[in-house]
């Protein structure tokens, strides 16, 4: 059964309170955080009653599902959409036409893809890159584990950083399932240290977001310096069904 809106927004607040007090704790200013709620796999109603809990920034993985979902939300004023998952080269279109951010682009060739298809449509999107700090073959992104090989990350970053649709704003991670919440802080302090290194290889970015953490680490993520967390059912309740584990 759905939640009902006071229990997403209770929900919501309980979760806002703990990044609060992880921010203060780590000495960090709890404004510079915010919730990405993935509402992947929810329907509509549950969306719908997120908005009407406070919920202005949605995360979703499938392209499809999510533009039947912004456009039955069309007129809703204040949404964001965040697209969090893999991109099919196939699926850009749709990105392009119905989304604000984009988590996930993992390759010089979707971000082409993205730069068209924007160009286009007269519109421009605010990606970030995403980054493979642990190594895994099963996980996308550009391979990040190894520190005396980031320099080779140059070259096809200074490509993306050209395409004049795309604003590329920090990092993303998606590091691998970990037993504990310290194993779990190394991949994050990972991605924060890769961030640090492009900033000063590429000043011209302004590389200021990194997009890491889900509702069972993401804790550790802040104290390593996240400023967009992706919770999904620890505030909007079980899903309809399940794909397995993704990016929240």
């Amino acid at each position: 059964m759905p939640l009902s809106v006071e229990e997403i927004r209770s929900n919501y607040l309980r979760v806002q309170e703990e990044i609060h007090r992880t921010a203060l704790k780590c000495g960090r200013n709890p404004a510079e955080v915010r919730i990405v709620v993935v509402s992947k796999s929810q329907p509509v109603e549950v969306i719908k009653a997120a908005i009407q809990a406070g919920i202005h920034c949605f995360g979703e993985n499938y392209p499809e599902e999510a533009a039947e979902k912004i456009n039955a939300l069309h007129g809703v004023e204040d949404v964001e959409w965040h697209m969090i998952g893999h991109l099919q080269s196939r699926k850009a279109k749709l990105v392009a036409a119905h989304f604000d951010w984009m988590h996930s682009v993992d390759s010089v060739r979707i971000a082409e893809k993205l730069e068209r298809l924007l160009e286009e449509q007269k519109k421009y999107l605010r990606v970030l890159l995403e980054f493979n700090v642990g190594g895994e073959e099963s996980k996308y992104g550009w391979l990040a584990r190894e520190r005396d090989r980031w320099p080779e990350l140059i070259t096809e970053i200074e490509q993306i950083q050209a395409f004049s649709h795309l604003q590329i704003c920090g990092l993303m991670t998606m590091p691998p399932l970990t037993s504990t919440l310290q194993e779990a802080q190394g991949f994050f302090r990972q991605l924060r240290l890769l961030r640090d290194f492009l900033q000063a290889k590429l000043p011209h970015l302004n590389l200021t977001e990194l997009s890491m953490g889900t509702s069972a680490d993401f804790p550790a993520a802040i104290m390593e310096g996240a400023t967009l967390v992706r919770i999904g059912q620890a505030i909007l309740g079980p899903r309809d069904y399940q794909k397995g584990r993704t990016y929240d």
